[in-house]
């Protein structure tokens, strides 16, 4: 039997030596190789935490890791939102934003990151639009009704949010705008103390999502009158759009997944891709549906658009309303 040529023996040993080492990295490069934690920069039970924890399990499914919801409140959803965007570009870190701290806070004060330059839009989970609510013993039965109320006694009126500076005080004063009244602006630390005043009959009127208003609505402590979207919405039936009366009018909230910037393309996509499998799920459909809010996934683009519109939209009623945040 020939025996190999030893320059034929060595090449193979090398070729064999290569395989080895590169196996190893290979196995570190696939991704997730290990438990992905997603940040909520509220506290825990708000509206912002209930939709992220409602697509942790078919993430998890999906990626075939744990995935972990993590609150960090503070700072108007800034403090959990820079925490992100100071870890490690690697897919491993997350953050479920929204409009406030990815689009508001920054027009109202100086943050320690810019929300286009340092993190990567991934995709929306949820739309949800901002719904008028009135008190259950309020005059006002529907919105023309509301708005001649609201012109001839709005020195007397008032409108709650869940903090100066959020999506609702801001909806507030817009409103005042576009429809010439001067409701008062009254505000909570949160949605659940301002609904919990509005039940309790010490606020007019407040602009809410579904899941903020729920409780209340069921309880029939507070009434609908009219949605933020520009046509009526299949989200909340049977409702006007505020448009309808209030030409112009919109006022729509989003929550989503992003990234830290520097994260690797394939590594976005494959988050991308646990995102639309879990948002497409029929019963993560039903739950949001069951709770006023549209569960919408879309492209990285899609998400980065809404961000830069907001900011222009919200960047007006800002500077004409002089409105300043906590």
């Amino acid at each position: 039997m020939t025996r190999p040529h030893p320059h034929f023996l060595r090449a193979m040993t090398a070729c064999l030596l290569t395989l080895a080492a590169a196996t190893p990295v290979f196995a570190q490069d696939v991704y997730p190789s290990r438990p992905i934690k997603i940040i909520v920069p509220y506290a825990a039970a708000g509206t912002t935490d209930q939709l992220a924890r409602a697509i942790q399990k078919p993430m998890e499914d999906f990626l075939g890791q744990p995935v972990i919801i993590e609150n960090k409140a503070g700072a108007g959803g800034t403090l959990g939102t820079d925490a992100v965007v100071k870890s490690a570009p690697d897919g491993y870190t997350l953050v479920f934003g929204n409009t406030g701290p990815n689009a508001v806070v920054a027009l109202l004060r100086k943050i320690p990151y810019d929300p286009l330059k340092d993190l990567r839009p991934i995709s929306t989970v949820a739309i949800a639009p901002m719904i008028l609510a009135v008190a259950a013993d309020s005059p006002a039965k529907n919105l023309k009704e509301f708005l001649a109320l609201a012109k001839q006694k709005s020195a007397e009126m008032n409108y709650g949010s869940v903090g100066n500076g959020s999506l609702s005080h801001l909806t507030g004063e817009y409103f005042n705008g576009l429809a010439g009244v001067k409701l008062t602006h009254i505000p909570y630390n949160g949605g659940g103390p301002m609904m919990t005043a509005f039940g309790g009959g010490q606020l007019q009127a407040a602009f809410v999502t579904g899941l903020d208003g729920a409780t209340m609505l069921h309880a029939g402590k507070v009434r609908y009158l009219a949605v933020g979207t520009p046509q009526r919405s299949a989200v909340v039936p049977g409702l006007p759009a505020m448009a309808d009366e209030v030409p112009g009018f919109r006022s729509i909230a989003w929550f989503g997944v992003l990234a830290p910037r520097g994260v690797p393309d394939a590594v976005a996509a494959k988050i991308h891709a646990a995102v639309v499998a879990a948002v497409s799920k029929p019963d993560i459909q039903r739950l949001f549906a069951e709770r006023n809010v549209e569960a919408k996934s879309g492209t990285p683009e899609d998400l980065e658009r809404i961000i830069k519109d907001e900011m222009t939209q919200w960047g007006e009623v800002v500077k004409r309303s002089n409105i300043k945040a906590d």
